[in-house]
């Protein structure tokens, strides 16, 4: 009986913990926008990638706004053909170049339909400040209440 519950208990905590529930496209989607953030971070911040991050865009990742495709498309544009070939061979850029062309897979073919855009903030992408822009209806809402 001693013998039965000490591989029991060794087979429980050999086994690691993992989440039960498979990834979504909506979960991979969030992370793998992070990771961009993060290895983003890195390229501005590494001496050896500082030069090469002079010519990519300024970008601020929120999945539920409906103009990331196209400034992730930008993005990778800026990537793929940057104008040092030494940059484009970096090992952090080959990096990014995989990760962001992973996420605008997933956003543009693979969970088309599965993400929801909350805003259509183009501004919000650049700066990484999202300005409220109340529509002509709810202004008009605001004026009838008065």
């Amino acid at each position: 009986m001693r013998l039965g519950l000490a591989a029991l208990l060794c087979f429980f905590s050999a086994v690691p913990l993992c989440d039960c529930a498979p990834p979504t496209c909506y979960s991979r989607a969030l992370n793998l926008s992070s990771e961009i953030m993060t290895l983003l971070d890195k390229i501005h911040t590494f001496h050896r990638t500082k030069a090469c991050a002079e010519v990519l865009p300024v970008i601020h990742i929120d999945v539920h706004n409906a103009c990331i495709s196209n400034k992730l498309r930008d993005l990778l544009y800026v990537v793929l053909n940057h104008p040092s070939l030494s940059c484009r061979e970096k090992p952090r850029m080959v990096h990014l170049k995989r990760k962001v062309q992973n996420l605008y897979t997933i956003i543009t073919r693979l969970c088309y339909r599965d993400l929801v855009f909350f805003t259509d903030d183009c501004e919000a992408i650049d700066t990484g400040r999202s300005s409220p822009n109340l529509g002509e209806d709810r202004l008009q809402l605001l004026q009838e209440d008065r």
